[in-house]
């Protein structure tokens, strides 16, 4: 007998009101409470939370336990509210600031992802955060940490450069001092699209989906996918959609999960005038993806503006402003969580698949032909506007009737025979970066 999968989750990024990610500085629970009140309020079943490693690892061979106490006593008051909590470990990189600990920079600077001393302390403090938590079943798991494949290549500024090897047995490592630390939770790592789109890049699509509980994608359309395409586009509406079924080609297991855990709408690829459109435009396509986790739009609250020194556009992605209030994005997600619980029926396979010829599996070298401008991006786009719903298929497998049918694909389209999408004009004052 079949089960019926479970609808998918709805959740938040958690991004405080009082101090940012700096109210670990100055941790207020009330503060919290409120903040979780509002989100709850909702209709949202869980949050993605960042403790900020400096501060929780300031040497190291200390791993604070106060923070962690603070830590743990935001997962009760979620939990007190009916929030489930993901938590990332690695802070790592947030919005386009880098928190990386004294111990690994300038006088001490050692390679994040390959120095024994470095790894030895990131296993600690990963094990050590979800032996803090194991106990607590609102609890979902740990992601190793935010977008951290940005340190490991351009464009970030000063890389700590590794092969896709390493990134492998860093990533291994790191996700068993996870699961050591809280047996059979959701532990994951989670890349920013450099992994899909960037040849060359060490961290590869196969990692992010052979690797962990569940695949992590994160939608940000300011890649270019709104630039060029335009922010009503079918490209900027999909792209979420896109990158969940991007995924699937690298993935071993053809059930095997995939976790939208970040996407949002940034003014000014996205008009805020326009950003409760988008995420229904956005969140009505991704549900239309099997095997979706959940989504978890980025992000709760908006950045108070008396902090200094963010690219403009992350100052108001929140669903709610700085006082609470909730923005019409937030109205929006919530009536589309609120829809998909009552009304939820798995989507049946998609049974078209764009083949991905990006070179040898592993390393992808040639994976920009997937990424906004490639032949793979604006093939799929295509075939969407004509009415099909589309997945995608690496070339070594595009034969192989058992990979086929286990998916459900009857039908493999190449690039080529596809007529192109017709981008608009791109617009002046692009920007890009990590997050």
């Amino acid at each position: 007998m079949t089960t019926t999968p479970p609808a998918p989750r709805f959740g938040v990024n958690y991004t405080p009101t009082a101090g940012w990610f700096h109210h670990w500085l100055d941790f207020d629970l009330d503060a919290v409470r409120a903040d979780l009140d509002s989100v709850a309020a909702l209709g949202l079943d869980h949050v993605r939370v960042f403790p900020l490693w400096p501060l929780f690892q300031p040497n190291r061979t200390l791993i604070r336990p106060r923070a962690v106490e603070q830590l743990a006593a935001l997962v009760d008051a979620a939990g007190e509210r009916g929030l489930d909590v993901a938590v990332d470990g690695l802070q790592g990189h947030l919005s386009s600031f880098d928190f990386l600990p004294s111990w690994t920079r300038t006088w001490h600077r050692r390679n994040l992802f390959t120095d024994p001393d470095v790894l030895d302390g990131q296993a600690a403090y990963l094990r050590t955060l979800a032996e803090a938590l194991r106990e607590r079943p609102n609890f979902l798991g740990l992601t190793l940490g935010n977008e951290i494949n940005q340190f490991s290549g351009d464009p970030h500024p000063d890389p700590d450069r590794i092969t896709p090897e390493q990134a492998d047995a860093w990533l291994r490592r790191m996700l068993a001092a996870c699961e050591e630390g809280a047996p059979g939770r959701l532990h994951l790592h989670a890349s920013y699209d450099a992994a899909y789109y960037l040849d060359g890049h060490p961290f590869t699509p196969w990692h992010s989906a052979r690797i962990g509980a569940a695949t992590a994608v994160h939608s940000w359309v300011f890649n270019g996918t709104a630039q060029r395409y335009g922010a009503a586009s079918t490209a900027t509406a999909q792209h979420a959609a896109y990158l969940v079924e991007l995924a699937k080609a690298w993935a071993e297991d053809p059930a095997r999960p995939v976790w939208l855990q970040e996407v949002g709408a940034p003014a000014p690829h996205i008009a805020p005038q326009d950003a409760a459109r988008f995420t229904g435009a956005t969140v009505e396509a991704v549900l239309d993806c099997p095997d979706l986790w959940g989504v978890t739009w980025w992000c709760s609250h908006d950045v108070d503006r008396s902090l200094a020194d963010f690219p403009e556009l992350e100052y108001g992605l929140g669903l709610l402003t700085t006082d609470r209030t909730v923005k019409p994005a937030g109205a929006r997600l919530a009536e589309a969580a609120a829809e998909a619980r009552s009304t939820w029926q798995p989507p049946k396979p998609r049974t078209t698949a764009v083949v991905i010829a990006a070179g040898e599996e592993k390393t992808a070298p040639r994976r920009s032909v997937c990424g906004p401008g490639g032949a793979v991006f604006e093939a799929f786009m295509h075939l969407t506007e004509e009415g099909a719903r589309p997945t995608t298929v690496l070339a070594e497998h595009a034969d192989d009737p058992a990979h086929l049918a286990a998916r459900g694909i009857t039908e493999v389209v190449h690039p080529k025979d596809v007529r192109s999408y017709r981008p608009v004009p791109p617009r002046k004052g692009a920007c890009r970066h990590a997050r």
